[in-house]
């Protein structure tokens, strides 16, 4: 459902190995970028999103800021508690900025791990 509604549809939309190719030449131009010693885009892009998610402004995303990212990406928000699990690494009960930038860097450089699933949504 998920990759449906982001326009992977094999008959009227992006094929999923389109899509698939297209993330890692995205990974790859990253890793080159590290090499250049050019700013991470993956660090620009969960920035922006903590930005946003950050609703009261406190420097920190609850549970309940990160379920407006669900909504977003047409993700059942129960995902939210699933993501926020193993995305609060040091267990406070709040993500901080580094929390949120190394769960995007482990979806677009590292191999794909079943374990993962619901935190990226590919169950749903």
């Amino acid at each position: 459902v998920f990759f449906f509604n982001k326009g992977v549809d094999p008959v009227h939309g992006l094929k999923r190995e389109d899509w698939v190719e297209a993330n890692r030449v995205f990974a790859e131009a990253e890793r080159e970028r590290e090499r250049r010693g050019e700013p991470s885009l993956i660090a620009l892009l969960s920035n922006a999103y903590y930005d946003v998610l950050d609703d009261d402004g406190d420097g920190t995303v609850d549970v309940e800021e990160l379920k407006t990212m669900m909504k977003a990406f047409d993700v059942p928000q129960e995902a939210a508690y699933t993501f926020f699990q193993k995305a609060d690494t040091d267990k406070t009960g709040k993500l901080e900025r580094p929390e949120l930038v190394h769960l995007f860097r482990k979806f677009w450089m590292e191999p794909y791990d079943p374990q993962w699933d619901g935190v990226y949504a590919y169950k749903y």
